[in-house]
């Protein structure tokens, strides 16, 4: 739950540094730009603002790893909000105002999840979590989407070390199998979602280890 706030921090201020021609850039996520990207991020923090504001009383039936459903297949578009999200990003116009909307929500977000209570049970999706487990899962999110903001713009800051290593941790806990030693934490989370293609010598390692290869990629919902 501590890497929520400067995982999320991070990755906002990221998206504040971008310059205008920055948003029609490609993201890491397939058929996405950047600006489709950038409001997907302000729909996130507004689950995240509902959630934490959805107490629960019973009990937790997910944790941060099992709150990941893995699917069968990688996005193919059709999904009604993929694309009510690449309408609304084009419907914004100038990228200021979808930076502005980011920062007011997403600011709130963050002190949302800075006030909450671990222990707190909150609803979700047809789930109860503990919010210290629900904050947690959402390392993993804001990890992988940072990754995905500066995938085709080098001149953006990276995630930082320790929500990468903890991004990791948790992946290999939905693959309920460890990650090579020889893979970097960014390369683990690229390789091991489908938003990279395993090089040769990282599918070899990947084979040699036998039950994390054929588990690969684990496409996240």
């Amino acid at each position: 739950m501590g890497l929520f706030g400067p995982s999320w921090t991070a990755l906002r201020a990221a998206a504040e540094g971008l310059a205008a021609e920055d948003f029609a850039r490609p993201s890491g996520c397939a058929g996405w730009l950047v600006r489709d990207l950038v409001c997907h991020l302000v729909i996130d923090a507004q689950d995240v603002l509902i959630t934490l504001a959805t107490p629960s009383t019973a009990e937790p039936t997910r944790d941060a790893a099992s709150y990941w459903r893995v699917a069968d297949s990688p996005p193919d578009g059709e999904d009604p909000l993929d694309a009510l999200t690449v309408r609304l990003a084009a419907a914004y116009g100038d990228p200021a105002l979808l930076r502005f909307h980011l920062d007011d929500v997403g600011s709130a977000a963050g002190r949302a999840a800075e006030l909450a209570a671990p222990g707190q049970r909150v609803a979700t999706q047809g789930q109860v979590l503990t919010t210290g487990d629900y904050l947690d899962a959402y390392v993993l999110e804001w990890t992988l989407h940072h990754l995905d903001l500066v995938a085709h713009l080098p001149h953006v800051p990276r995630p930082p070390a320790e929500g990468l290593a903890a991004a990791r941790r948790l992946l290999e806990r939905v693959a309920a199998a460890p990650f090579p030693a020889s893979f970097s934490d960014a390369d683990a989370l690229l390789v091991g979602t489908g938003r990279r293609a395993a090089t040769p010598a990282e599918r070899s390692v990947l084979a040699a280890l036998g039950t994390l290869g054929p588990k690969l990629p684990l496409v996240l919902g």
